[in-house]
């Protein structure tokens, strides 16, 4: 690094800390975000340097983070993307990939997923002509358990994809030793889970595939971004492609003849000889990220365990304080795990004497920010009215959530005093409905 640009970097930590707002807390009055970045004067310097160095495309901090990512992931490889919802596109897409013979999923197989959910879990099934399968959940941890994806699946079911609920794992080693017994494919969404251990394993390493955000709301940040992970180097080579236009060629950008035999291929029914940089093995996207994402990501890695502890302090002090508030079925953490969690899930019991509307709109007047359980019952909503689709038993439990259940955050840039007003304030609104 110049001397120039090292004095360049000096002033932007300088100016980081400069704009700190150190007003504090005032009740009522601060925001309290149901999620957000957390971001330090060394994001904000790795940014600069990587504007500095006009580092505008993939490169060598993107590769650096792929693989010191992979590395905490416990992946062989991961690959960067431009969104969490690209991840999870990229991942199915994968698996109808011609490359994997008879174990490629076809229009009309069938997948298994969770109706209470996020939709970029869900679109990818339906974008790559598949069938979704719907099942419910538990009102406890909010995840769909192993018994239910086991009475789901039929003849043509092939995959399962599922996420972990606000950060607490589903019964995934039950449900990755479902799939090895009737030979289906496992993606795991763990964009809300980073960091969070089920039965002593981290998730995001028991299914086929991985994937993550680094949305702002999300434990790293990237501002956009995501990350598909596998140990299947062949899965792998399928994603890469994929996000890279679909082609056949793994030539870093500003790279030629990696493979050695550039003009040495003939596939299809092109010549003999033609250029491997532009040969195309599937029907891809352009769905990188770049090194000024990277750059970021790179600076973030380092806080995860940091960010992940204060995601999981925050929750047990909203878990303490209002274990004794009647009315309010709180969640608990899946049996065997050790959730790094995204958010802080609240139903209202049906019989209280208030609606979760009336809750939701008290904190909100006191600049307590919520959230609902993401869409709530998917099958309910517009965009899938003329879908096909099957369910499996009942969405009981699904329908509930979407009329009773908000969440809260427990993100790391709250503080204690935050925590303390968000108990106080939901305890006063149940207390006054007595």
């Amino acid at each position: 690094m110049s001397e120039r640009a090292a004095h360049i970097l000096d002033e932007v930590r300088k100016y980081h800390q400069d704009i700190q707002d150190d007003r504090g807390f005032v009740p009522g009055v601060t925001e309290i975000w149901p999620s957000g970045a957390v971001l330090d004067e060394e994001d904000r310097a790795a940014l600069v340097e990587a504007a500095l160095g006009m580092r505008i495309a993939a490169g060598k901090s993107s590769r650096k983070f792929e693989s010191s990512f992979a590395r905490r992931m416990k992946r062989r490889k991961a690959h960067l993307t431009n969104s969490g919802s690209s991840a999870n596109l990229l991942a199915v897409t994968a698996l109808t990939s011609p490359q994997l013979g008879d174990r490629r999923l076809k229009p009309g197989d069938e997948v298994i997923t969770v109706a209470a959910g996020f939709p970029t879990t869900v679109n990818p099934i339906l974008q790559n002509g598949l069938v979704p399968v719907f099942v419910d959940i538990d009102l406890h941890t909010y995840n769909t358990t192993a018994e239910r994806i086991e009475k789901a699946i039929g003849p043509r079911t092939r995959a399962i994809i599922v996420a972990h609920a606000l950060g607490n794992p589903f019964e995934v080693a039950e449900v990755a030793q479902l799939a090895e017994e009737h030979d289906l494919l496992l993606i795991e969404d763990t964009c809300d889970a980073v960091g969070t251990t089920y039965k002593g394993q981290l998730v995001g390493t028991f299914g086929d595939l991985t994937t993550v955000s680094f949305y702002p709301a999300h434990h790293l940040t990237m501002g956009e971004g995501g990350c598909v992970l596998t140990s299947n180097l062949a899965l792998a080579r399928i994603v890469e492609s994929l996000r890279d236009w679909g082609r056949d060629c793994w030539c870093e950008p500003g790279e030629s003849d990696t493979c050695r035999k550039r003009f040495g291929y003939q596939m299809g029914t092109l010549p003999a000889g033609y250029d491997h940089k532009y040969i195309f093995s599937h029907v891809g996207y352009n769905l990188k990220a770049t090194d000024l994402q990277a750059a970021l990501g790179l600076t973030q890695l380092e806080k995860l365990d940091e960010f992940c502890a204060a995601r999981r302090r925050n929750w047990r002090r909203l878990r303490e304080g209002l274990a004794d508030v009647p009315w309010l079925l709180l969640p608990e953490a899946t049996p065997g795990s050790d959730p790094s969690w995204f958010g802080f899930v609240i139903t209202v019991d049906p019989d209280a004497p208030f609606h979760r509307s009336e809750l939701v709109d008290f904190l909100e007047s006191r600049k307590i920010g919520t959230r609902r359980l993401f869409a709530g019952n998917l099958t309910r909503h517009p965009a899938y009215a003329n879908r096909e689709f099957r369910v499996s038993g009942t969405l009981t439990n699904s329908d509930l959530v979407t009329e009773h259940t908000f969440w809260v955050g427990v993100y790391p840039g709250l503080t204690d005093e935050m925590i303390d007003y968000v108990v106080e304030s939901v305890t006063e609104f149940v207390a006054a409905h007595r």
